[in-house]
């Protein structure tokens, strides 16, 4: 990775990131035991996650004299991100997941490149690769720090499994077969939740990577080919799957779907990592285990869809760097990290002897040799609705429709995007 010349930050792009936004937000008063200090303020997304990060602040201002950590979890931190970013009073730091807003931040120019700060040489190299993939076309530099992923694929009851003695399918032949086994002994084969539509991204994307290109937006940007090629059979297999699911699976949403498979109605949940907390929350005796969704014909093409949870980037205006990469350097440090993926059941971004959950044993071999690829939906821009779309795609059953319509709606939403790509292939001659 090489070094870049400071960027001049977009206006432009940032207003645009975020229009339609109200400015209604107000800064916070210094705290006394702040004064005399460099504050440095951390502002992160995951609601879910605010008392294992009150832990961390609370912990790091215990054993730092010279710095003093602000950390704000609040409940819509992307738009209150995006309204500091207009008025320019970014935070020093800005804890977000690894989706389409890493690439705008990158091309706006308003993130500190890490590549030569050492706060990177702990992290697995396969989420640095997914890090990069992120950004629209490629760019010299690393602007945040990989922290937690997630994994998805499939849950399943293992006690269930182990009374009736069934095997984890490692094809979809054998995955089919395994459904009809399920279905032919009376019970459900999968829950699916349907209603949420952002549930119908789980199974998608974890097919997708299986059956289409790992960069295929960035190859339909640049015209080499087109969703209704590359995504054919993965919608034959979302269809393939609703046979397998509960009856109505469009009146159910998420949390129904949780509770319904943590009371043993069905054997297999396709959903992610993140959903097992609320499952043992329902059944805290549940035994569940995972498994890569099985979409190609051999184990050999199996891919892990784990993408980046958490990540950490300091502002390009952060004033007090050095301090900024203190917190980094102390979020990195071992403790803190285990204490991080143990609350939330995640995987950790960085290398070191860290105990995961027991319910990713079945994919640790995929994470430890990198045989993963991101979710691709974090690639998709949010007007596109492309869950909405899976999801009327699946309750009407119009597959040219749903294919086509992936297609326009990625013209239509992603204009600078393609013109970014194609000028990019020009310039570089197709590399």
């Amino acid at each position: 990775m090489h070094s870049m010349t400071k960027k001049i930050v977009s206006v432009g792009l940032i207003a645009a990131l975020c229009s339609g936004m109200t400015l209604g937000m107000t800064g916070c008063g210094q705290s006394d035991a702040a004064k005399g200090k460099t504050v440095v303020t951390l502002l992160q997304y995951k609601q879910e996650a605010v008392d294992i990060f009150d832990e961390i602040m609370a912990d790091f201002n215990a054993t730092h004299d010279d710095i003093y950590l602000e950390i704000e979890s609040p409940s819509d931190a992307m738009t209150i991100l995006k309204t500091r970013l207009i008025r320019e009073e970014a935070p020093d730091i800005i804890g977000f997941g690894g989706d389409v807003n890493y690439s705008n931040f990158v091309d706006a120019g308003i993130l500190m490149d890490l590549s030569e700060s050492g706060v990177l040489e702990k992290v697995n190299p396969a989420y640095l690769d997914i890090l990069e993939s992120l950004e629209y076309v490629p760019t010299d530099g690393t602007y945040a720090m990989p922290y937690a992923a997630n994994a998805a694929g499939m849950l399943y009851n293992k006690d269930m499994f182990a009374e009736h003695g069934w095997e984890i399918p490692t094809n979809w032949n054998e995955f089919t077969a395994l459904c009809d086994q399920i279905q032919s002994e009376g019970i459900q084969p999968l829950y699916s939740g349907y209603k949420d539509t952002w549930t119908c991204l789980a199974p998608w994307n974890a097919i997708a990577i299986e059956l289409s290109p790992s960069d295929v937006c960035f190859q339909v940007s640049d015209g080499e080919t087109t969703f209704a090629k590359e995504y054919s059979e993965v919608a034959d297999k979302m269809q393939e799957l609703l046979k397998y699911a509960e009856d109505g699976p469009f009146a159910y949403g998420y949390n129904d779907a949780c509770l319904a498979f943590a009371d043993g109605q069905s054997a297999m949940f396709a959903i992610g990592s993140y959903a097992v907390p609320q499952i043992l929350s329902s059944n805290p005796d549940m035994n569940i285990g995972s498994f890569v969704m099985p979409a190609a014909d051999s184990e050999e093409k199996l891919v892990l869809n784990s993408g980046i949870d958490l990540q950490f980037a300091i502002s390009e205006s952060c004033e007090n760097k050095d301090a900024a990469l203190e917190v980094l350097r102390y979020l990195a440090e071992e403790e803190n990290v285990q204490n991080y993926i143990t609350a939330q059941n995640s995987v950790s971004c960085l290398l070191g002897d860290y105990e995961t959950s027991p319910v990713l044993e079945n994919m640790m071999p995929y994470i430890e040799s990198g045989r993963m690829a991101d979710f691709q939906d974090h690639h998709y821009p949010s007007e596109m609705a492309v869950d909405a779309m899976i999801q009327t795609f699946l309750i009407e059953g119009d597959k040219e429709a749903f294919l086509n319509k992936f297609d326009t709606s990625w013209v239509r939403y992603n204009r600078d995007v393609i013109k970014k790509v194609q000028d990019y292939t020009a310039a570089h001659g197709g590399e």
